[in-house]
């Protein structure tokens, strides 16, 4: 898949109050910079949990989401960062 990123990457929070909707973006790019696999939780804008998967150690997975929706990790090592599908 080729991107083009929309935003710096940063540190995912790690908790609801910490979520962020990256930027307003639609899709995300979540690398785990770490060893060991992490959750990641997609969540509506008022707090409501949508859905949860895990970033494989070293791996990245791409979230579509609404603008509004937020994101955030078990764990820092998560990095997310706005981008577009080319």
């Amino acid at each position: 898949m080729i991107i083009t990123i929309k935003g710096t990457e940063a540190a995912a929070g790690t908790g609801s109050g910490t979520a962020s909707n990256v930027g307003s973006a639609r899709l995300v790019r979540c690398a785990n910079a770490g060893g060991t696999a992490r959750l990641v939780t997609l969540e509506e804008s008022g707090g409501t949990d949508i859905g949860t998967f895990t970033v494989p150690a070293n791996g990245v997975q791409y979230v579509r989401k609404e603008a509004s929706d937020k994101l955030f990790a078990a764990h820092a090592d998560i990095k997310l960062a706005a981008c577009a599908q080319n």
